[in-house]
């Protein structure tokens, strides 16, 4: 693929991924973590994927700061899903077992 094609991608995925993430208000955002993770997870297979492709020790490397850093996205909402999951569990009283 052309250079100028692949920065005009992602100067685009960069602008799209802006806009619709500015308008989320604070309030629906803690819902909408669950079907973020699970693009997170989309964007860690084709990170893979890339990775599977990659013919020079640059790309192969770049490739593997992509898995990482996708990887640390997917856990770390999964982590804050669960916690604000539990603020909405009932608190446990000591004394009554």
């Amino acid at each position: 693929m052309d250079a100028i094609a692949i920065i005009s991608i992602f100067v685009l995925a960069v602008f799209v991924g802006f806009e619709v993430v500015s308008k989320v208000s604070s309030t629906l955002h803690t819902p909408l973590m669950s079907g973020a993770n699970a693009i997170h997870g989309v964007i860690l297979v084709g990170a893979i994927i890339v990775a599977d492709h990659s013919r020079t020790n640059l790309e192969l490397g770049l490739s593997l700061v992509a898995i990482i850093l996708a990887t640390i996205n997917m856990v770390g909402g999964f982590v804050v899903t669960d916690r604000m999951l539990e603020m909405f569990k009932p608190k446990k009283s000591g004394g009554d077992e």
